[in-house]
């Protein structure tokens, strides 16, 4: 179903052609870039995590090669950077684990876009199931992702070392 809500999604902005259903999985980052022959870090990934107490999730999408760096998170956020369950982000999100993408979410996320993504001119973010992406630039990720600002809260892309 949530293909069909990310399809429809983009229906409306007559994009919806452009969604690549693939034959491979794309579930992972490394098995996106494979069955899209691209690079790893070319994959869009979308990650739910826990808000606050009183919040809903938050969305964040990064690079695929980029980390979630949790001093970072804290300070942008001012919580502990806690990934939801694949139980609790398909109830937030409506998404399963392998297709979360802001696009055609079932509740109004706040939506942001780690500036890791900035140094290409296109990017694949998943389509809602573990098999779909599109090829978005830079600013279609942010407008139709509905994103409310750019962050910095990834490590591990621009050639310093993950720990």
């Amino acid at each position: 179903m949530s293909l069909a809500n990310v399809k429809k999604y983009f229906q409306q902005r007559g994009r919806e052609n452009d969604i690549i259903e693939l034959e491979l999985s794309s579930a992972t980052v490394e098995l996106a870039a494979k069955a899209l022959q691209v690079e790893p870090e070319k994959i869009a990934k979308t990650l739910a995590f826990r808000g606050s107490e009183r919040e809903e999730a938050i969305i964040v999408v990064a690079a695929g090669d980029a980390k979630i760096d949790n001093k970072k998170f804290r300070q942008t956020f001012g919580i502990k950077a806690r990934l939801l369950s694949p139980d609790e982000t398909l109830e937030q999100t409506g998404h399963a684990i392998g297709g979360v993408c802001p696009f055609g979410l079932i509740k109004d996320l706040p939506v942001y876009i780690d500036i890791s993504v900035k140094r290409f001119d296109t990017v694949f973010p998943a389509c809602g199931s573990a098999n779909s992406a599109i090829e978005l630039t830079i600013e279609e990720l942010y407008e139709y992702g509905r994103a409310l600002d750019w962050v910095d809260v990834c490590k591990g892309w621009d050639g310093e070392t993950v720990e």
